[in-house]
């Protein structure tokens, strides 16, 4: 694996722009861009992601993983936990986790290759508000211990409360990241769940529907 990061100054604008168009400060570019650059490096060895293109990156992964943010605002600023099921190369949360220093992220993720690649990046960006658990969903014991849980790209609405319903505390939420308005999974929400809201997300430079449907206990 090369240890020469690529150079990635030739994206900041366009991702200043997006954290902007987000209601982001702009700073946040510099560590964002750290962590493309080391997704970059280890995805040519290790196969972590499918898109390998580092400005592609900056729309599919960092801004849609932003586009959500203000709705962890309230969790963040009271120190709250969130946990990102099947995070793969941690998306949505080392993005959120770099915007939101407040929150307290657990990634969680059972592939080996991607937990390694996730302590690297914890580390190199120095990321104290972030864990990593090693573990398949539904084998994480920690119960009732998360005030939402977030997943993206992962599983069906009813697949992820059935697997990962378990971590949430009394109250807490499922912020689940979807394109179009998943009707067929809303329909299929477990006993004692519903969708509390739903959000249509704008992510600079991509032009796909996205929508945050936010679901909780009955």
């Amino acid at each position: 694996m090369s240890t020469t990061p690529p150079d990635l100054s030739s994206l900041r604008p366009e991702l200043e722009a997006g954290l902007r168009a987000l209601g982001l400060d702009a700073a946040l570019a510099a560590p964002l861009l750290e962590y493309v650059a080391l997704l970059a490096r280890w995805n040519a060895t290790y196969n972590l992601t499918a898109i390998r293109d580092p400005r592609e990156m900056v729309a599919k992964h960092l801004l849609d993983s932003l586009a959500m943010h203000s709705h962890v605002d309230a969790i963040a600023a009271a120190g709250g936990r969130l946990a990102d099921l099947g995070t793969g190369p941690g998306l949505p949360g080392i993005p959120l986790a770099i915007a939101k220093p407040g929150l307290q992220v657990t990634l969680v993720e059972s592939n080996g290759k991607k937990t390694r690649f996730l302590r690297e990046a914890v580390r190199k960006l120095a990321l104290g508000n972030v864990e990593v658990v090693e573990s398949r969903i539904e084998a994480y014991d920690a119960p009732g211990r998360f005030d939402a849980i977030t997943a993206r790209a992962l599983a069906t609405l009813p697949l992820i409360l059935e697997s990962g319903g378990h971590l949430l505390r009394p109250g807490g939420v499922l912020l689940a990241m979807k394109g179009v308005v998943p009707a067929e999974e809303i329909a299929a929400l477990p006993p004692g769940w519903e969708v509390r809201e739903m959000h249509p997300m704008r992510v600079p430079g991509l032009d796909a529907e996205r929508h945050l449907i936010v679901v909780a206990a009955a």
